[in-house]
């Protein structure tokens, strides 16, 4: 612990965003971060508390008041190993992880939790700025192969763990490009793909081939994984959209919004769109209250859209959470994102009752307010009678999260068996499938989840997979 008193001299300082004004004119990251001096200062603020609540708060169980110190000693190349010690991408965490290890910093009791995110992403800044960050070759190779299917958090985790063990690794995705739902899920507002990129040459010159354009189930038959590996790990993700089966879902100007945010990412890209949903000079409605309806938000706003709406079924949170109830766990309470700061009218408790049009495009959607009481236990929606209205919109995207994986294709024709949700069934011990030499980790595994939680599961299957084919693992959990 480096400063003792540290918690009770230095007030929390967290990142800046550049002015709203000035950030919606372009697709570029727009945080400010913090000084060495002050990233210094606020890691003084950790009072490396005899149990540390944030090492349960973080899913890859970060060993953060190691590294606060260290940084605030300035040892940042210490400290950038005690970072990777845990997390392979805190380039990514450190980007667009909500940030749970915050929630369950000791200091939040009084809503001053270390700042620990900044932190993090400092370290690993500084770690490539500095030419710190080098490929991590075996010793020695172990002459198995391994499919890994995916090139999300998950996918990408894996493949590194095991090629550092010494195994050949081939990553298959479908798309044109590596990084799953991190190259065309998030906007490059809030992680520009260049910190992708680098980190696949990182893994390339470590050993791992990846095959962009591979739909195993369709343009390669899964037996051709089957014969030709020795282990396959499924982490293609939970990609299946929750629809939204209301009369007028057919007009034209109604999306989901995996239709519409990788279209921006691949202009920004550099590549040409043939049939583009723009959101220029139109109402736009986002139907869903979570992090995919922000990011749907803030690239209608960067588009030019006129108005921005969002409704969310489920009532407005909490301004402030009860702490004695919920600290340290993760807690439901109001928040604000960047992309709702931009501009956008938010509404709670209202349901969809229709898409209406003319001529096959969409005019307006036809809106109620619900209210929600607990009936006999259990919570129950009720549409309040005469409460229907009209919100004008040219433009709906659905953003209400992810039902399981897309079943039809590889799953199918490999027979693993699903958990009642539609996932693939595996536990967390040995992330096996109903096929022995099949693994599954990330959201193809337990739904729809956090790109940290991705991570661990990513780095946890790695070890599976190396005893599965070794008898033993030295590779950390």
């Amino acid at each position: 612990m480096g400063k003792p008193t540290g918690f009770m001299e230095i007030p929390r300082k967290d990142r800046r965003y550049q002015p709203a004004g000035e950030r919606i004119h372009n697709f570029k990251e727009f945080v400010i971060s913090l000084t060495d001096e002050d990233a210094g200062k606020q890691g003084a603020r950790c009072m490396d508390c005899g149990i540390p609540y944030c090492h349960n708060g973080c899913p890859i169980n970060n060993i953060i008041p190691d590294f606060n110190d260290l940084v605030y000693q300035n040892q940042w190349r210490e400290a950038l190993d005690v970072l990777h010690s845990t997390n392979n991408f805190p380039e990514f965490t450190g980007r667009i992880c909500p940030a749970p290890c915050e929630a369950a910093c000791t200091l939040n009791l009084t809503d001053q939790p270390v700042t620990i995110k900044s932190i993090e992403c400092a370290i690993i800044d500084k770690g490539w700025e500095n030419g710190w960050i080098k490929p991590q070759t075996p010793q020695r190779r172990s002459g198995k192969k391994v499919a890994v299917v995916g090139s999300g958090p998950a996918g990408l985790a894996c493949a590194q763990q095991l090629a550092r063990a010494g195994h050949a690794v081939v990553v298959f995705e479908k798309n044109d490009r590596i990084g799953g739902l991190l190259r065309y899920g998030i906007p490059d507002f809030k992680m520009e793909k260049h910190i992708i990129d680098r980190r696949i040459a990182q893994m390339q010159a470590e050993g791992v081939a990846f095959r962009p354009n591979s739909h195993i189930g369709r343009d390669i038959p899964v037996n051709t994984l089957i014969d030709g590996y020795d282990a396959v790990v499924l982490a293609g993700g939970a990609e299946l959209p929750r629809n939204l089966p209301v009369p007028g879902r057919e007009l034209k100007g109604v999306h989901y919004a995996m239709e519409f945010l990788p279209q921006q990412n691949k202009r920004n890209a550099g590549d040409n769109i043939a049939e583009t949903i723009s959101a220029k000079d139109k109402h736009v409605l986002v139907i869903g209250g979570g992090d995919t309806g922000s990011d749907c938000i803030g690239t209608s706003i960067r588009q030019g859209a006129a108005h921005v709406t969002q409704i969310e079924i489920l009532p407005q949170p909490p301004e402030k959470e009860n702490k004695g109830l919920t600290w340290p766990l993760w807690p439901n309470k109001f928040r604000t994102s960047s992309s709702q700061e931009e501009g956008c009218d938010r509404e709670f408790c209202v349901t969809t009752k229709a898409f209406e049009g003319e001529n096959g495009q969409l005019k307006q959607v036809r809106c109620a307010r619900v209210e929600w009481k607990n009936q006999d236990g259990r919570w129950g929606m009720n549409e309040i009678e005469g409460s229907e209205f009209i919100i004008k919109a040219d433009l709906t995207f659905l953003a209400m999260g992810f039902l399981h994986p897309t079943q039809e294709g590889m799953l199918h024709e490999l027979g693993v068996e699903l958990d009642e949700r539609g996932n693939v069934k595996a536990d967390t011990q040995n992330y096996q499938t109903s096929q022995s030499k099949v693994f599954s980790a990330g959201d193809m595994r337990r739904g729809q989840s956090l790109v940290v939680w991705a991570i661990r599961e990513g780095r946890q299957a790695a070890r599976a997979v190396d005893e599965f084919l070794m008898g033993s693992s030295e590779l950390p959990r």
